[in-house]
């Protein structure tokens, strides 16, 4: 979660500025012919012996599906990384709620223009200041949840709260990584701090953002966010290597490790790893700090299967996809639940990425969501964005 680690918004920034329907079987290939192979995968490159021990990369479009896999699961026994394997994907949740809503909202059971404080329990309503408040620029009732579903709302990020970060993503990781975290909780450690913008003034990625829209969808529909994403897009998809965990600690098997640099690691002003990078076992972690801003667990078939379903149109009607591509309210940067990145050879790709504590993952899909790639790495490292770039102009721009 998109941020953090759980910083999803600094992985987006980082691609971009670099570069301004899956069955249970997956045949593994490398070099095979066809769109996006080459003879040595560019996934190879997102490894780092020291902080990355493993990526893959599965891919598909009419010349059928490919499993790339680079490095190792488990650093321990040298398990390779599998294709069905279970990983915590963070801030593609951002992705399903996003969904959900806009369902709801297609159904009349909402209205994207409402103001957020009409949909929310009333203590959490009442958190949020409201016009005439001493503060000029106090949100409250003027968020929207169309603001809240393009990071529009103003709303401080609950992970940019320096004691939370340092206690959860940060050298306090250890000792607190199996507490649990309740959505207004983390709330209320947003609403401590004065928000960034007025509400609809600017694009700034916050998680409270999607924290507000799981209670939203309780509110609404009487079900958690996770049973209605489960009715409404896990089961309909049949994805079951998807789930919503909670406060479970255990990732569901099959699975594999998952490292992370968090509380180890010395960096350059710049953030990238220095020789003296270390990683500690991050495989079993309390998701509930992340909550619906990016608690979800998934696997790479069933991401490439979300997302072919979302961009084909399965999951909403066209206008409203439409809208959720419709990035003119973040200046280019971020529609709802989806972001756009536009390759060196003049395509535009609309997908997510996530990162948490042990994991980072893409999935990136073209518009009709015929041809799609999602890729990971086991660790919450910086991923290098050349090799980001490379793995994404292989598999969808033309050779000449």
């Amino acid at each position: 979660m998109d941020d953090e680690h759980m910083s999803t918004h600094t992985a987006l920034v980082r691609l971009a500025s670099a570069m301004t329907a899956l069955t249970c079987a997956v045949t593994v290939s490398v070099g095979s012919a066809g769109s996006g192979t080459a003879a040595r995968p560019p996934v190879q490159d997102l490894v780092s012996p020291r902080t990355v021990p493993g990526a893959a990369q599965l891919s598909q479009d009419a010349h059928g599906v490919r499993f790339h896999t680079a490095g190792v699961a488990d650093v321990r026994t040298g398990r390779p990384i599998r294709p069905m394997d279970r990983f915590r994907v963070g801030s593609i949740t951002k992705t399903v709620i996003a969904t959900v809503t806009l369902q709801l909202a297609a159904e009349r059971k909402l209205d994207l223009d409402d103001p957020v404080t009409a949909h929310l329990p009333a203590p959490t309503a009442a958190l949020l200041p409201c016009p005439g408040d001493s503060d000029s620029r106090a949100p409250g009732c003027r968020i929207s949840v169309r603001q809240l579903l393009t990071h529009t709302s103003g709303l401080f990020s609950y992970t940019d709260d320096r004691a939370f970060f340092r206690r959860f993503f940060g050298p306090g990781f250890t000792t607190h990584r199996f507490e649990t975290h309740k959505p207004d909780a983390l709330v209320r450690t947003a609403l401590a701090h004065p928000p960034y913008a007025a509400p609809g003034e600017r694009y700034r990625y916050s998680n409270t953002d999607y924290l507000l829209l799981g209670m939203v969808i309780r509110q609404v529909t009487g079900r958690s966010y996770a049973a209605e994403a489960h009715r409404r897009v896990i089961a309909p998809l049949h994805l079951t290597g998807t789930s919503f965990p909670g406060t479970r600690t255990r990732l569901p098997s099959p699975h594999g490790r998952a490292y992370t640099t968090t509380g180890t690691t010395t960096g350059t002003t710049t953030g990238t790893p220095t020789s003296s990078s270390r990683t500690a076992d991050a495989t079993e972690l309390n998701p509930s700090s992340a909550g619906a801003a990016g608690e979800l667990v998934s696997t790479l078939p069933d991401l490439n299967r979300l997302f072919g379903a979302l961009l084909r149109g399965t999951l909403l009607p066209a206008p409203v996809l439409r809208q959720m591509r419709d990035t003119t309210d973040s200046y280019g940067r971020y529609g709802m639940g989806l972001f756009p990145v536009r390759l060196p050879c003049h395509r535009t790709l609309w997908g997510h990425n996530g990162e948490i504590s042990g994991s980072y993952v893409q999935t990136l899909g073209t518009t009709d969501g015929r041809h799609l790639v999602s890729y990971r790495v086991n660790s919450d490292a910086p991923v290098d964005a050349a090799a980001e770039r490379a793995l994404l102009t292989a598999e969808f721009c033309p050779k000449a």
